[in-house]
């Protein structure tokens, strides 16, 4: 597929990254020749320097004969600009825009059609979703949700001493009482996708696939059910802090924010009454305990720069914060923090591109091609979800005797709305929605390519 990405910065390089690995034509658009220039030693594509939201830079770019848009400058207006020439010069095209901007969001929602949007995205409001839902269950580190919401990927951490150590996978089920599939296993930074002979030891972060209404059970049984949040400590004042703070407030539970800006701390304090505003440098160890740290159920460190999240995320740990969640752009700090065991780790650009990718995914509709992917154990492994039709192999064989290439599992089965773990005497039926999690590096673009030839 030919696809336009217009803007080279942090989503664009996600897309980019993630869009060549699957096969698909690239042109990149930006105004900055030295930024397409290390796009172009690193990737094979092809660059369109200068103003993308001009009829001349999009005729160039070819966008007369593109599939697909994707606006991802740094300025909302020049995505929606951006979209709108390109669909006057090729009413087929696909558009998506990316649009910060909240004051925004009630008017693309309503003027979507007008516009010729086929989607919008929000890396912002993306982020604040994601760690409300981290929120909610404090004792995961990540989630991942499949089928509709109806089955979860959720990590977890195994601690020394915790009843998990030394049991071999093949006994796990007598400990959690409900049925789960450790799908992953990272350890010392390896990835492992691992059979019932694999044995948990303290250190291990394991991938665990559930239905998502055996979640609460899940932790009860295994004894690290955290209490509720009811008090969280925002450091940064920024978009997602304030879409992250609200829904927080709708839900009842206490915020405090800490910013060291003073217009913005006066803006967030107008924008959100309900919350506490505290004027600092959140950076300072002094003021977070000054301001309660100590006594906060979570931390979610929000500036702008990964590095001094990361210190504060620290700290917030050697107080014994419960919940701690570490927004970071840049992803090779992500897999190095994740070791650490400090918690949570959120990136909005690679949450915003894979809502892109799954919408490519979309439209390509090709037969038992991927509907969703997710990127687990630190980006080494993916965890993707399919619909099986006529053209899938091996349906009603009995998993033990499908031939699974090295590194692929099925992870979940879910027919007729019901979840099914599988085990060896498991088998695919047409209709069937499945979750398999492979650390092959080749992609898997079809159920087929699970399989040996």
């Amino acid at each position: 597929m030919k696809i336009i990405i217009a803007g080279d910065g942090k989503v664009g390089l996600a897309l980019t990254r993630q869009l060549l690995r699957e096969g698909h034509e690239l042109v990149v658009i930006d105004s900055n020749r030295s930024v397409l220039g290390r796009s172009l030693e690193q990737y094979d594509l092809l660059t369109v320097p200068g103003n993308a939201a001009a009829l001349a830079t999009l005729r160039e770019a070819g966008a007369d004969s593109a599939e697909l848009l994707i606006a991802a400058t740094s300025t909302d207006e020049t995505n929606i600009l951006c979209c709108l020439v390109a669909k006057r010069l090729n009413p087929g095209l696909h558009t998506i825009a990316r649009v910060r901007s909240y004051e925004y969001a009630e008017q693309l929602f309503l003027m979507r059609e007008e516009l010729g949007l086929s989607m919008s995205v929000n890396p912002e409001l993306a982020a604040a979703s994601e760690i409300f839902r981290l929120l909610q269950f404090p004792s995961f580190i990540q989630r991942e949700t499949f089928a509709k919401g109806r089955v979860e990927i959720v990590e977890l951490r195994v601690d020394e001493g915790s009843r998990l150590c030394g049991v071999p996978l093949s006994q796990l089920n007598t400990i959690t009482r409900v049925k789960v599939l450790v799908c992953a296993v990272t350890h010392d930074g390896a990835v492992t996708i691992p059979n019932g002979n694999y044995v948990l030891a303290a250190g291990d972060h394991i991938h665990v696939t559930a239905a998502g209404a055996d979640l609460a059970h899940l932790l009860k049984n295994l004894g690290i059910m955290r209490r509720r949040v009811r008090q969280v400590m925002l450091v940064g004042g920024g978009r997602i802090t304030y879409h992250l703070a609200k829904r927080l407030l709708q839900s009842g539970v206490g915020v405090k924010v800490i910013e060291i800006d003073t217009r913005r701390a006066a803006e967030l304090a107008e924008a959100l009454p309900a919350a506490e505003v505290a004027l600092g440098d959140g950076s300072s160890r002094e003021l977070l305990l000054a301001e309660g740290l100590s006594q906060a159920d979570a931390l979610v460190t929000l500036t702008g720069i990964d590095e001094e999240n990361i210190v504060i995320s620290m700290f917030g740990h050697s107080q014994h914060v419960p919940k701690i969640v570490t927004k970071i752009n840049r992803l090779e700090y992500g897999s190095i923090f994740s070791e650490l065991g400090v918690g949570s780790i959120v990136s909005p650009k690679e949450l915003c591109s894979n809502d892109i990718v799954r919408y490519v995914r979309a439209m390509q509709n090709q037969m038992g091609s991927v509907l969703t992917l997710h990127s687990i154990a630190g980006g080494d492994a993916e965890a993707l979800e399919f619909r099986v039709d006529s053209a899938v192999r091996f349906v009603g064989v009995p998993l033990r005797d499908v031939p699974l290439r090295a590194g692929v599992l099925i992870a979940c089965i879910t027919r007729h709305g019901k979840t099914i773990i599988p085990d060896g005497t498991s088998h695919f039926e047409k209709g069937d929605t499945v979750v398999a999690v492979t650390a092959r590096e080749d992609a898997v673009m079809q159920m087929n390519d699970m399989f040996e030839q």
